[in-house]
């Protein structure tokens, strides 16, 4: 009887544990044992469709299977994963929310009277801003310079650059004709206004 009782006990436990715990082989492994078979041979004088492996297996180099990491336990008889590289603890940079500040615009005018905007923030961002409200404005772009702030867009039937110019921490948006020379003022003012009218903040 009590022999019966501990020869349950001990499978009750064995089931618990799992036969992982216990390193035996299960076969996970044996793939690496496999070798090379000839393709299958068929009567003569047979009409069978040529065999074409669906997935060929690839060449490896023995090179490579020699430094590559080991993915089996430590008796080598069952399949490991490598256990994950621990996460570094060192804390994220605090990025500072006075640079993500956006100010609204300013409309101002310069000393030769030309409309522009006056724009306090991070000039990235408020390029950002600047081309969303172009886009909400369905003005096709025609050109944008991959080094300034500067776009090219058709308003009216007529071709501007809307350029951004950061000075200090502040950023003057200004309109220009295609020339580079100062746009029309009321032309200017125009399209300086459709952008304070649609800006996204």
């Amino acid at each position: 009887m009590q022999l019966r009782f501990g020869f349950i006990a001990a499978l009750s436990a064995l089931s618990f544990v799992g036969c992982s715990s216990l390193s035996i082989g299960n076969g996970s492994l044996d793939y690496k044992k496999t070798t090379t078979v000839e393709p299958l041979k068929y009567p003569e004088g047979s009409v069978v469709r040529p065999a074409t492996p669906l997935y060929p297996a690839p060449i490896i180099d023995p090179l490579a299977l020699e430094n590559a990491p080991k993915v089996e336990n430590q008796k080598g008889n069952r399949f490991s994963a490598p256990r994950p590289s621990s996460l570094s603890t060192a804390k994220a940079p605090q990025v500072s929310t006075e640079t993500s500040k956006i100010a609204r615009p300013q409309p101002l005018s310069d000393e030769n009277l030309n409309p522009l905007l006056k724009v306090d923030g991070n000039s990235a961002t408020i390029w950002q801003y600047t081309l969303s409200a172009l886009s909400s404005l369905n003005y096709p772009i025609t050109g944008q310079s991959k080094n300034q702030y500067e776009v090219t867009v058709k308003a009216d039937g007529h071709s501007y650059i809307v350029k951004l110019m950061p000075i200090n921490s502040s950023n003057m948006l200004m309109v220009f004709n295609v020339d580079h020379s100062v746009a029309e003022q009321q032309a200017a003012a125009d399209l300086l206004a459709q952008i304070y009218q649609n800006w996204p903040a």
